[in-house]
């Protein structure tokens, strides 16, 4: 079997393992990923990433990161933009998540990045995914 959507699965990847409470979880990597994984360290919702070079593919390995009482720190992640269903927002209709509390992760011309940097810049984009 084939993978489709290598965003979606590395965002449930995520998702279950904070679910299960572990340290860190591994995935293949690709350009991409790299780009949301490093968006998802800046806004602080994982405590750090790696990129280990491999034969036919690296892996991405991210430590997630949990509060006190081993409390999370990602409440919930969304895919919103599909292979099969494609969603964009104009500069003018970028979402909000959470009234501003969340984060949009927005695939623009200019490179991966936050819903309130695309709107600081001025662009429109690709909706790739909300984390609260």
């Amino acid at each position: 079997m084939t993978m489709t959507d290598p965003i979606a699965d590395m965002l449930t990847r995520v998702r279950n393992a904070q679910s299960a409470g572990k340290d860190t979880v591994s995935m293949p990597t690709s350009k991409k990923l790299v780009e949301i994984v490093r968006i998802m360290e800046q806004e602080g919702y994982i405590q750090r990433f790696d990129v280990i070079d491999g034969e036919p593919r690296g892996t991405l390995e991210i430590t997630l990161k949990y509060g006190p009482k081993k409390a999370k720190t990602i409440r919930g992640i969304k895919r919103i933009s599909k292979p099969g269903l494609r969603i964009y927002a104009g500069k003018d209709d970028l979402p909000r998540v959470l009234g501003g509390l969340g984060t949009a992760i927005i695939s623009t011309s200019r490179g991966v990045m936050t819903d309130r940097d695309a709107r600081k810049q001025g662009i429109g984009g690709e909706v790739i995914a909300y984390l609260w």
